[in-house]
């Protein structure tokens, strides 16, 4: 009888007799087996050393040491997040592995086996993995990695995940492919980008997109630029129509030119933890035929558009929390109104599709086969997008800037290579914003309530309550009320809190006056698209930039990078000072 490799590293002890032996293994007490010494020769390896239960077992040079001994010469260390990783030279070009991940786990067992002629325990890897993951925390240096899209210096890096693992260097000079410095890590499902070629352009891709509006174009050229930043703002893509407008279809060939993937778009995820780990494991966030958001994923996707914490558990067994701050453009397509929530319309570009003529139908293989024949072409062409878009962003000035500034202006030093007019972009992002802002107006009871109040008024003072019951006599009660009408003077206020930058671009101001002993509302008209009431007195002439005097406090441009201070506040007719954020009077 001889015991399995399983069972034999968990022998517990091992007695002798005359001619006869005995072992007993912790996992399987109630099995005692006699073997002979020459039979516990054969069983236990060569190097093993058997003691008696009265001395401490010591395995010389086990099977989990020899596994470690063999990764000499490769490179552990880990990311700022304390994952650990592991470079390591394949023929002609090196990879970086996670030490969780399958592929390493596999690279382990068959060094040890080409070396050994035998296989690892399970038990074993593991072993030897937490002995490597030690070293690359302890001993290995703290370098940062990246997934599809990295920045060095003013260099931006895309990994084409092909087999030698080259990447796009991108400068203010041109592009070239390389092999890349940065440390590039692969997930699962990422798929191989094409080789890009010179002298492509963007234009052949809207015949296939369906897309005929220059407005449009400019935005989803926009889009794909901001996309292959590596770092944010990045504005949520919003594709809406009916169907037959093709949603799907624009998404996943969107996507494919920058992160393509074996499942290119998703089903909506269940929690905020799955939406995590799709961001962990993908650069781009596609989801799939949309029926409205609930509110948690409205709020994360706000998230994932201009950077925000993420938290999970990392194991159900222990009280380690991972802390994640990760920023992913996003793609979401629907019929229904995607964006109800201000929060989120403020950061997103919302492209209407429109319906696809019988007529005009081509087979499925028909299209991704003109479709794949053009797209190294396409990426040649972002990629000179944003060599000029690296070239000129240091001059680009914008008179005002919205709430994705620093999108607004990257995209803005692209429009030469984009075939756009100096300042098309904005003018079309600036329309899309506000035709956004209708539509949410439109759909929120308070806001179409208030419309009406103040199209018979100038000036309205008073408390929450107060108003809440003028906004109620203003309904006819022979119409049911909507499901979203406040019920309370605090939902109100809430919702008018949400409402206050749409209700200003539209020419309503909304002051909150607070008091140890009062709270009171000032709801008055001003002209349309102004950020603050028109009795607001102007900003101190000979500012350097009056750009400033629309920017949230805290937002605001520092003069030590370049750019202007932070300008005196305006103020109302009361003296309270606006902050071009919130209704809330500072």
């Amino acid at each position: 009888m001889k015991f399995s490799e399983k069972i034999l590293p968990r022998l517990d002890e091992v007695r002798g007799g005359d001619g006869k032996w005995t072992a007993k293994c912790p996992a399987h007490d109630s099995q005692n087996a006699s073997l002979s010494i020459s039979e516990v020769s054969d069983a236990v390896p060569s190097d093993a050393t058997i003691t008696s239960k009265e001395h401490t077992p010591i395995a010389h040079g086990s099977q989990a040491t020899k596994l470690v001994e063999l990764c000499k010469g490769l490179e552990f260390f880990h990311s700022d997040d304390g994952e650990a990783y592991v470079t390591l030279k394949r023929s002609d070009h090196r990879e970086t592995w996670s030490l969780r991940s399958k592929d390493f786990r596999d690279y382990l067992a068959l060094k040890f086996y080409r070396r050994h002629r035998r296989t690892p325990g399970g038990l074993t890897i593991d072993e030897a993995l937490r002995t490597l993951s030690g070293k690359a925390r302890f001993d290995g240096a703290q370098r940062p990695i990246a997934l599809r899209v990295a920045g060095r210096n003013d260099t931006i890096y895309l990994d084409l995940c092909n087999a030698r693992w080259q990447a796009v260097e991108i400068t203010a000079t041109g592009w070239r492919v390389v092999d890349p410095p940065v440390r590039f890590v692969r997930r699962r499902g990422m798929v191989t980008l094409p080789q890009p070629t010179r002298d492509g352009s963007i234009d052949p891709l809207w015949s296939l997109l369906n897309i005929t509006d220059p407005q449009a174009r400019a935005l989803i050229s926009g889009w794909l630029i901001a996309a292959l930043r590596p770092r944010g703002p990045y504005p949520v893509l919003v594709l809406q129509g009916e169907m037959g407008a093709a949603k799907s279809t624009v998404a996943r060939m969107l996507r494919a030119l920058v992160d393509p993937s074996i499942a290119p778009v998703r089903t909506v995820p269940r929690t905020e933890s799955d939406l995590l780990i799709a961001a962990r494991n993908s650069w781009v966030i596609a989801l799939d035929n949309l029926s409205g958001l609930p509110l948690w994923l409205s709020d994360a996707l706000c998230r994932l558009a201009t950077g925000g914490g993420f938290s999970t558990r990392e194991l159900y067994t222990n009280l380690d929390e991972v802390l994640i701050e990760v920023q992913r453009p996003c793609i979401l397509n629907g019929i229904d109104d995607i964006c109800t929530r201000d929060d989120l319309i403020d950061r997103a570009i919302i492209v209407n599709l429109e319906p696809i003529p019988e007529t005009a139908r081509r087979p499925e293989t028909e299209l991704w086969q003109a479709y794949d024949s053009i797209r190294p072409a396409i990426l040649g062409a972002l990629l000179d997008a944003v060599v000029t878009a690296l070239r000129r962003l240091p001059d680009v000035c914008l008179d005002r800037l919205p709430r994705m500034a620093d999108f607004a202006q990257w995209v803005t030093a692209a429009e030469p290579a984009l075939g756009l007019n100096d300042g098309a972009f904005m003018a079309a992002y600036s329309a899309s914003r506000r035709s956004a802002v209708e539509d949410a107006l439109e759909g929120s009871a308070v806001a179409n309530a208030l419309r009406k109040m103040m199209d018979k008024q100038e000036r309205w003072d008073g408390t929450a309550t107060s108003l809440l019951a003028h906004l109620d006599s203003l309904f006819d009660p022979k119409l049911p009320r909507s499901k979203s009408w406040p019920k309370s003077a605090r939902t109100l206020s809430s919702a008018l809190s949400r409402l206050a930058p749409s209700l200003r671009s539209v020419g309503i101001a909304v002051t909150r006056h607070r008091s140890a002993a009062t709270r009171r509302l000032t709801i008055e008209r001003i002209s349309k698209g102004s950020s603050f009431p028109s009795r607001a007195s102007p900003v101190a002439p000979g500012a350097p930039n009056r750009r400033d005097a629309w920017m949230p406090i805290g937002e605001r441009h520092d003069a030590s990078r370049g750019l202007e201070p932070a300008l005196e506040l305006p103020r109302n007719s009361h003296g309270d000072a606006y902050d071009g954020n919130d209704a809330e009077r500072t």
